[in-house]
């Protein structure tokens, strides 16, 4: 005997969930209220013979609602703001005795009351926040009509309908895919949970294509553009297929909140076949270095095609990729860099540096790291799930790093809320606080099993939290935004307040500080470039009227930009004597032999100086990073840089080391100028160029900017970027 079989949803529920925009179910083209009356012929009544939506590039549509930038051949529109479609009949239209609406319905299962089945009513006077059809002009038997949308309305792409009413039923138009409409986040309709007033800020935030991700290290900040390309073909139905991919319900992807909470887990492959890949480990095999892409056209494109996550991403990959998401939807977003980031499991607010009594590192108790930068990303948004004044920027972080509810996502937490320690706020707002007010404690682990704090360094942790500036590539410091300054009152206040609501803090270091020592110690690393020796400078200060002897110990180590070492490559043990009221420089060299063979991704080096005043005990500890300057990839363009007409761009990069590069692969990309492309050299010999050519034809005017990458399997990092002003046709 068979088993009838079950419905998927079990009982629960009157129809399965509607979680995807590219399912379809469509609804009739005749729904009869009974019999059709011998000798009526349901022909004679008014039909649709076309629709026409001016979803053209030039058309006011898209030139009024900001969408034409993209690259896609479907009406686009933003929600809360009126359009304009026009309808012909079979005849001309009479509003005294004929009736028709216009239907928006999106994925498998629409429901009027979830917001995925829409009917437009002709209405007088189109009301503000709802939606409403007004009839603004009549010509023979077509009609125009502007269409009002609610500035709540669910985020994607709507199928379009044309419904007539008559005496025995309803005649509706059949699917056409030409009349598919997209409708999404409206920064500039007040009524929209993403309006944002300033208009360089929306020119910035939402419609910039291209951007500048800081990395690096605070005392050596580096910046590399990043084609975000929310515009290319694709891309918007690439970022609707993440929602697609996350099972998100459709009713809920009108809250932008709820969207870029999916879309933080989405970005990262972990627990969901995201879109990414992370590696940290320095082997990429089978995939992409994070350091050779130049944007997130070729990752979104690929994921999409392929059904799989991309191989592979770090946080300013996650981040990048993440921005074109929330831009391209229309949700107002930037890439934002904290400079030593803390990476603390138990969002304790400190980092715990163990020393042996020696002064070397214990790594086997040192568990947490601090990253010399993270990436991550902010979205414009309000937050009517919190208390008044939480709106505006929410830090949103999509590199997996921590659980959040179950998945590898992280926020939207409310900047404000960090800034003045509410930590109790929806959502991960502990986590984030903790990566930029954490304090770095040095404690000596003696060998009788006790531990004694050394030194708190208060100001390390979040030193400098940055995101590129409105209208050029400069950096602008946002660190004020999430946190007072070191000392202030409110400083002190908010840290207690994060405290109160939960924030832990493993051992009070208030008052606990040994006292001053009379010998100051600093250290500075020599501006180090790829393959070349650099010297490493220690500074003794004796503030004391006695003299001191001191054991001193260097540590370098090859880091991953997390913080965490790989591999140490430079051990100095020396002693320094110390006169009354004097101060010593000690030099070390640091030979290239002694770093070339190890180094990772991002030429990060890490030193530790760590030294004992013998007469006193007590112990001095610093650290310091830095990053070797690469060399660059040159980009050079001949021929008139114009839209439609042929430029011939040429991408050149010199071998800089001793020893042959292997397995080289160049990437080119530029949005509006080409689309990313690629190609492979077998190998590169030292001091010997390459070049490679390609034939460009821009298609959009302006401002633009040409990317380069190469990696090879010795040499990664390398970068390059050209400026161009594209001219119209003329």
């Amino acid at each position: 005997m068979t088993e009838t079989p079950r419905p998927a949803f079990g009982g629960r529920r009157a129809i399965p969930l509607n979680n995807s925009n590219a399912e379809e179910n469509n609804p009739p083209t005749v729904e009869l209220q009974g019999l059709v009356p011998r000798g009526v012929n349901l022909k004679d009544y008014l039909h649709v013979t076309t629709v026409h939506l001016f979803k053209e590039s030039w058309d006011t549509n898209k030139v009024d609602h900001h969408t034409d930038k993209y690259n896609n051949n479907k009406l686009i529109v933003r929600r809360g703001q009126s359009f304009f479609i026009e309808i012909e009949f079979n005849r001309p239209y009479d509003p005294r005795k004929d009736l028709f609406r216009v239907e928006y319905v999106i994925g498998r299962y629409p429901q009027e009351n979830k917001g995925t089945y829409i009917p437009v009513p002709v209405v007088p006077e189109l009301r503000s926040g709802k939606w409403g059809a007004k009839v603004i002009s009549r010509d023979g038997r077509s009609v125009r009509l502007s269409i009002q949308s609610s500035p709540e309305c669910i985020v994607g792409k709507f199928r379009m309908y044309v419904a007539v009413w008559t005496p025995y039923g309803i005649l509706r138009t059949s699917r056409n895919p030409e009349t598919d409409t997209y409708i999404l986040f409206n920064p500039w309709c007040a009524e929209d949970a993403v309006y944002l007033e300033d208009d360089r800020e929306r020119e910035e935030y939402v419609l910039n294509d291209i951007g500048v991700i800081f990395y690096g290290d605070f005392n050596n900040i580096r910046s590399r553009s990043w084609s975000y390309g929310q515009f290319e073909d694709g891309i918007l139905d690439a970022c609707l297929h993440m929602m697609d991919k996350a099972q998100m319900d459709l009713s809920g992807r009108g809250n932008p909140i709820k969207v870029s909470r999916v879309g933080s887990a989405m970005v990262n492959s972990k627990d969901d076949e995201g879109v990414l890949v992370g590696s940290w480990d320095n082997v990429y095999a089978y995939g992409v270095p994070p350091s050779a892409w130049t944007g997130s056209i070729d990752i979104l494109l690929e994921y999409q095609s392929s059904q799989n996550p991309v191989r592979y991403g770090q946080c300013w990959v996650f981040a990048g990729v993440f921005n074109t998401f929330l831009r391209c939807l229309g949700i107002p977003a930037r890439v934002v860099t904290n400079y030593f980031s803390a990476h603390d499991n138990d969002a304790n607010l400190q980092m715990d540096i163990f020393l042996e009594e020696d002064g070397n590192v214990n790594s086997r108790l040192t568990k947490d790291s601090v990253w010399n930068y993270h990436c991550w990303n902010e979205a414009w948004m309000t937050r009517p799930d919190l208390p008044v004044g939480f709106g505006g920027w929410q830090a949103v972080d999509s590199t997996p790093q921590e659980n959040s509810d179950g998945m590898y996502r992280c926020g939207p937490a409310s900047v404000q809320a960090i800034k003045h320690g509410h930590v109790c706020f929806q959502f991960d707002a502990p986590f984030v606080f903790a990566e930029v007010n954490s304090d770095l404690v040095y404690i000596t682990a003696k060998k009788d099993g006790t531990h004694v704090v050394e030194a708190v360094d208060t100001t390390h942790i979040g030193k400098l939290i940055v995101t590129k500036q409105i209208g050029g590539d400069g950096m602008k410091d946002i660190t004020e935004n999430y946190k007072f300054q070191e000392g202030q009152k409110e400083e002190r206040l908010a840290l207690e307040t994060a405290l109160m609501y939960g924030v832990k803090k493993a051992l009070n270091t208030e008052g606990i500080m040994k006292s001053k020592s009379d010998v100051d110690m600093d250290f500075e690393v020599e501006n180090a470039v790829l393959g070349k020796d650099f010297k490493v400078t220690i500074t003794f200060q004796n503030n004391s009227p006695k003299a001191y002897t001191i054991s001193a110990y260097l540590s370098g180590n090859i880091t991953f930009y997390t913080g965490v070492s790989k591999e140490e490559f430079k051990k100095e043990t020396f002693d320094v004597a110390l006169d009354p009221l004097s101060f010593k420089k000690e030099e070390v060299l640091v030979r290239a032999g002694e770093y070339m063979g190890q180094l990772l991704e991002q030429a990060s080096l890490h030193f530790f100086v760590t030294a004992r005043v013998n007469e006193t005990r007590d112990i001095l500890a610093k650290q310091k990073s830095t990053v070797l300057t690469i060399p660059k990839i040159i980009i050079k363009v001949r021929g008139a840089q114009t839209v439609g007409s042929d430029m011939v761009v040429t991408v050149e990069f010199t071998n800089p080391l001793k020893e042959t590069l292997q397995n080289v692969w160049m990437r080119l990309e530029g949005p509006g100028v080409t689309k990313p492309m690629r190609k492979m050299f077998r190998e590169i010999r030292p001091n010997s160029t390459v070049q490679w050519e390609e034939v460009c034809r821009p298609w959009v005017s302006g401002r633009r900017k040409l990317m380069a990458s190469m990696t090879s399997d010795s040499l990664r990092h390398v970068y390059g970027e050209l400026d161009l002003q594209i001219q119209r046709q003329r």
